[in-house]
């Protein structure tokens, strides 16, 4: 094992590389201690970017632009098909430009705040700070942000923060961000400096000599096996959401190029911090495949109830009752009695859980019982229905599209799904993992959010980090290590990384079971959401622990594969990535039943206040859990970063 874990056997404590001094100097006092590479000699390096979605796409043409060469790879056809696409709502920034009082220390706290007091002071501050270049950046490269009438760029409040701080391009904000990035990246790529890998997936991390020297990868559409050496190693690929099997993420998203490096060292941090969506289109039947997002934006607006009563909602479900025949008296909305100060905007994970708790009651209004109502009326009566379309219009479309109903005459029906893991692979300061040369960016690490994201707040991270960290962190690591250390890729250890990918293939390809990948990955997705999601208790983490460990046992006894690996063969590459969602799905019971307290997205039913709300423990649980894979069918072992907090004192979240 490498040099660091080996110091971590010893009970060493994990090196976070934060700067000393106040928080509010420590990023512009640390990017002028960092060593720095001549412009003539970044073109003697060479660099890994695996994703290309707005941390992948944002750090390969930064690093590119700088004089570095840059490889990029994505399983996708097209870097534009990245899953950031899919973001809706808006990216968060202290610009204060509607005078309301915000700053950089308030996106700061409210972030800190939002995540419960989980995440690392020092991380979360620098990101408030280049939020404000992130804004600048986008529009340079003409990213269409929704404008007042006097040509300043509009803003809209998100949950959890009560000024106005997210920029949006209506719905497709994620979309327009992406193609501000893409375009930056194909510059590059028709300059020269980034080679574009599409259709190729990352199988494996090669690491020699403690550090990361790259990484194999599968050509999806011939099957081929490829070793690629670089000096660095930037893993830029996404959450893990779909462990869940239904979620909103694209159905492509997956853990496997983190999961691979935890196996050959990377520590893996707060695996069960899972972010619950609380807008999002229900689920409708057991054959549905994927989940989709209603953004956020949305409650600005929009007002979420239920009836007041099982009867009356019964009679919703049956369809004898509809929602603009109930009376306003008659009407609970839950949200704004529970939560004065904050209403329908309270975080996410506070939402998510006061949904569940009302159709927990029987109050919900779909057929399942599962869903709520988000309603506009109010607004549009208030603005007019020109107002409301001009906000919103795209997302409308898209709701009445996949069910069949106008939002505009009838109140939307939402209930919380998965959507976004604030767990990833453990990285310092800088964004490098325990292993020398292997960084990880934007979803894929665990270092900005702690226990709940706020909303917005994922594109701000993703570009934070491609556009205005890892140019700076990673020069400083190359530095240190000469542009002569990579080793080529017939080196011994490419060869055999290579081969064992090779027998991973070979051995599911022989099993000729029974099941496919999506059926195991269906059925691991109902044990999670039943156990490990919105709500957890230890019984239920433990019936978890169990059914994991079967159907893991399964999967490699029964799975069926049709095709060979010399082809496009979409049923091998699901089955890869459910073989890693099994084992990453038995890592978050573990954590969840290691983490003896409520916080955030982690609910633990044992573990919450009379009125329902989560009740951390400080005293025991103030850290970040970093988890080092200890070989097949081995428990991990819990290493602790401790969070010390200077400026913030924590408290018991409130938003009432």
């Amino acid at each position: 094992m490498i040099d660091v874990l080996e110091e971590q056997e010893t009970g060493t404590k994990l090196e976070s590389k934060i700067p000393e001094g106040p928080l509010a100097d420590k990023w512009t006092k640390h990017k002028f201690n960092l060593k720095l590479v001549n412009p003539a000699n970044k073109r003697k390096y060479e660099v890994i970017v695996v994703g290309t979605g707005l941390a992948g796409a944002s750090a390969a043409a930064t690093l590119a632009e700088l004089g570095y060469n840059v490889k990029a790879f994505c399983f996708q056809d097209s870097p534009r098909r990245a899953h950031s696409i899919a973001a809706q709502g808006g990216i968060n920034a202290a610009k204060n430009y509607q005078n309301d009082g915000d700053s950089v220390f308030r996106l700061f706290y409210d972030t800190i705040k939002g995540g419960d007091y989980r995440a690392r002071e020092a991380n979360v501050h620098r990101l408030a700070e280049v939020s404000v270049s992130i804004i600048d950046q986008c529009v340079a490269q003409g990213v269409p942000f929704a404008r007042e009438y006097g040509g300043a760029l509009a803003n809209r409040s998100f949950g959890g923060a009560q000024v106005s701080r997210t920029f949006y391009a209506r719905g497709q904000t994620g979309q327009q961000l992406l193609l501000g990035a893409y375009s930056a990246l194909s510059r590059q790529v028709a300059n020269g400096k980034v080679k574009l890998f599409p259709r190729t997936e990352m199988l494996d991390l090669v690491v020699e000599g403690g550090k990361a020297r790259g990484i194999i990868t599968r050509n999806l559409i011939t099957g081929k096996i490829e070793a690629h050496s670089a000096h660095a190693v930037l893993l830029c690929t996404g959450g893990y959401g779909n462990v869940f099997y239904l979620s909103t993420n694209a159905m492509g998203s997956n853990t496997t190029a983190i999961w691979r490096a935890h196996k050959k060292g990377a520590l893996f941090g707060n695996p069960c911090f899972t972010q619950i969506h609380p807008t999002c289109i229900p689920v409708k039947g057991n054959y549905q495949s994927k989940l989709t997002l209603m953004s956020e934006s949305l409650r600005n607006d929009g007002r979420v109830w239920v009836p007041k009563t099982k009867e009356m909602a019964e009679k919703v479900r049956k369809g004898e009752l509809k929602a603009k025949d109930i009376k306003e008296e008659d009407r609970d909305y839950f949200l704004e009695r529970r939560y004065p100060s904050f209403g329908n905007l309270v975080p996410r994970d506070v939402a998510s859980r006061n949904a569940k708790m009302v159709c927990d009651e029987g109050r919900g209004v779909a057929p399942t019982g599962l869903a709520v109502y988000l309603d506009f009326a109010d607004a549009i009566k208030r603005d007019g229905r020109k107002v409301i379309e001009a906000k919103y219009g795209n997302l409308f479309e898209m709701y009445e599209k996949i069910v069949d109903d106008d939002p505009y005459e009838t109140p939307m029906k939402i209930y919380p799904a998965v959507h976004y893991t604030m767990g990833g692979l453990w990285v310092d300061y800088n964004l490098m993992t325990n292993i020398p040369g292997l960084y990880a960016l934007g979803e894929a690490n665990f270092s900005d959010h702690g226990a709940n994201r706020l909303g917005a707040s994922a594109l701000m991270q993703g570009l934070a980090d491609g556009y205005f960290v890892i140019p700076y962190t990673l020069g400083d690591y190359l530095a240190t290590i000469g542009p002569a250390d990579k080793l080529p890729v017939d080196h011994a250890v490419f060869k055999e990384a290579e081969n064992g990918v090779k027998e991973t293939i070979n051995r599911m390809l022989s099993i000729k079971g029974e099941k496919t990948a999506e059926e195991l990955h269906r059925q691991l997705g109902h044990i999670m959401w039943e156990y490990c999601g919105m709500a957890r208790n230890e019984e239920g983490l433990i019936k978890a622990r169990k059914l994991i460990q079967e159907l893991k046992e399964e999967f490699w006894s029964n799975l069926r594969i049709t095709g060979t690996d010399q082809e496009l063969n979409p049923a091998l590459e699901q089955a890869s990535r459910v073989a890693d969602f099994i084992e990453l799905g038995a890592l978050m019971v573990e954590d969840a039943l290691n983490r003896n307290e409520s916080c955030g997205g982690h609910f633990r039913e044992e573990y919450s206040t009379e009125d329902g709300e989560a009740r951390r423990d400080d005293e025991h649980y103030t850290y970040v859990a970093a988890w080092q894979y200890k070989g097949p069918n081995q428990p991990e072992k819990l290493h602790k970063e401790n969070l010390v907090f200077e400026t913030v004192k924590l408290t018991q979240r409130s938003y009432k």
